[in-house]
């Protein structure tokens, strides 16, 4: 038992360091400005990647494709860049004024623009977790392209074998292919990827996307493609980062004109001095939890109120959403889409339009001044949550006179990878650790576990470590930190950034008062202890509604009954 201990912590040391390493690499490799994935300065990053073998990441390690993997990280970045032999990572450079069409990753909200046949440019302004993801994602790929390329040369000169030629021939078609041109290409698909057809052609249809069904056959073949011209002609694929970029990293440019725009309409409607209620959450669980009652009376005599929550969760319930937003903007709700970059849009809920208040508890014994306004902020990614949570805590300048804000409290629900449960579950922290440094964030959470018992969903607490990446765990360094006395019940990207930012306003500059109240709570999105449960495996579905609008009452509960 002893050894196997052992061993297992000499794993979990062993996966720790690996992303150590990453990250110093990734931090070298943007100061020095360009970097050659597949040469010799990647090779730091595609080694501590095997020796990771992150679970998100499934079998890349070995010689057969990861096919799971590939979805995800395709689904996080634009469309097309597997065909660009350079790819730019920049700040928002202007590109948004000219002739090039933003493409935005179906799960990633960046602005990416296809400058000709080669080149893909990137914009960055979400801080250096966006870096970490992409330079990540992109590696794996091109770690994958790769082993296609072993799979199909005969030879140095550049000979390739019959599944490949057959793959190429259907790609190069016109049109649409048939079911059996289609079950052909698939067959020699199957061969160079070492997977069986069954398994091609069950993940196939999730590759596709409107106006181009067969988009599996046209990835695996452009980094065949691409991975061929690097090896034979020594035509290498570069990543560079902008001198802008360089330049602007870190300084807050976005952040600090997202919290003044915020901070502006809070002035301009007279909301500045009233009791500040901010939470970092989703743009439709607050409002709908605010105005359904309001909206949809007629629905909810003939509905229980979750089934409502699903069906407001259903995009394609267009009308029953509008009825919502409506009522909203009519009682109190000003929505800011973002124009600074953050992609963080902001929704302000002033409470005193609500006749009814919220749940029964009206707010006609409080004077005007003293009835709350809820800031509503779309999720941050990484590091990010650190800059917009910095910049909005800060006093606001106006005629060189400083107006603190009256913050009284701050939640942050979020999704979050559990290490004791399942998809759907709850998790409330008391502390956030930050992986990879002894940074620790202890607090008191306003939230308890009894406050979300009894409702039918399983609730953890404990610790939560804040990561640098979710697709760099692996089950050693996890169950390390589950087991050991850190006591950790789930991971995720953003809270030690925020914690951190809170503290320095309350504790330090004093900016916000030090008795300000904050709440954490997640709901589990995957539990990567698990194998078929990591965050490759799929999203929530409607298992996240619940959870979601369970968080959300306990929430606004809390903040109408200060």
């Amino acid at each position: 038992m002893s050894i196997l201990k052992l061993q297992g912590r000499t794993r979990a040391q062993e996966s720790s360091g690996a992303i150590e390493r990453m990250y110093i690499t990734m931090r070298h490799l943007f100061n020095r400005g360009f970097y050659k994935p597949m040469g010799v300065s990647g090779d730091t990053l595609r080694e501590s990647l095997f020796t990771l073998r992150p679970e998100i990441y499934g079998s890349i390690a070995n010689d057969k494709a990861e096919l799971e993997g590939l979805l995800y990280v395709i689904d996080r970045l634009p469309h097309g860049i597997e065909e660009c032999r350079f790819i730019n990572l920049t700040s928002d450079e202007g590109y948004g004024n000219s002739h090039f069409k933003p493409i935005v990753p179906p799960k990633r909200r960046r602005n990416c623009y296809r400058i000709d046949d080669e080149q893909m440019n990137i914009e960055i302004t979400r801080g250096r977790s966006e870096i970490y993801d992409i330079l990540t994602h992109l590696t794996f790929l091109f770690i994958e392209s790769h082993k296609i390329m072993k799979r199909v040369l005969i030879d140095e000169d550049g000979s390739v074998n019959r599944d490949w030629e057959k793959l190429e021939f259907a790609v190069k078609q016109q049109g649409d292919l048939t079911q059996a041109q289609r079950e052909v290409a698939l067959t020699h698909t199957a061969s160079i990827l070492g997977r069986t057809f069954h398994e091609i052609s069950s993940l196939y249809p999730k590759f596709s996307v409107p106006g181009n069904p067969d988009r599996f056959l046209r990835l695996i073949w452009s980094l065949g493609n691409m991975a061929i011209r690097e090896g034979v002609k020594n035509e290498k694929r570069i990543i560079t980062f902008s001198p802008v970029l360089r330049e602007r990293l870190g300084h807050h440019i976005h952040g600090e004109i997202w919290a003044n725009d915020i901070k502006h309409c809070l002035m301009e409607n007279g909301l500045m001095k009233r009791p500040l209620h901010i939470i970092s959450a989703n743009m439709h669980s607050v409002m709908n939890t605010l105005y359904t009652p309001y909206a949809l009376k007629t629905e909810l005599k003939k509905k229980k109120t979750l089934d409502i929550y699903e069906e407001l969760s259903d995009s394609g319930n267009g009308s029953l959403r509008n009825k919502v937003n409506k009522a909203a903007l009519d009682k109190g709700m000003f929505f800011l889409e973002d124009k600074s970059g953050t992609n963080i849009d902001v929704q302000i809920f002033d409470t005193a339009k609500l006749e009814d208040g919220f749940n029964g508890k009206k707010l006609e014994n409080l004077k005007p001044e003293e009835k709350p306004v809820i800031i509503v902020m779309d999720y941050a990614f990484g590091e990010q949550a650190y800059e917009t949570m910095d910049e909005l805590l800060k006093p606001y300048n106006l005629k060189d006179e400083e107006l603190k804000m009256n913050v009284k409290s701050i939640s942050i629900m979020g999704k979050a990878g559990i290490l004791e449960g399942g998809k759907g579950d709850i998790m409330i922290p008391d502390a956030h650790l930050f992986e990879g440094t002894a940074d620790n964030y202890p607090f008191e959470n306003q939230l308890r576990k009894s406050d979300l018992e009894g409702h039918g969903i399983n609730v953890v607490d404990g610790a939560m470590i804040t990561v640098l990446g979710t697709s760099l765990q692996n089950k050693d360094i996890l169950r390390f930190f589950h087991d050991s006395t850190w006591n950790v019940c789930g991971l995720e990207m953003e809270g030690a950034h925020y914690q951190k930012a809170i503290q320095a306003a309350s504790r330090l500059r004093r900016s916000i008062s030090e008795d300000v109240k904050v709440r954490y709570a997640y709901y589990a999105s995957d539990n990567p202890l698990e194998t078929g449960s990591t965050l490759a495996s799929g999203g929530l579905g409607t298992s996240g509604v619940k959870p979601t609008y369970l968080i959300t009452e306990k929430i606004l509960e809390q903040i109408f009954n200060s």
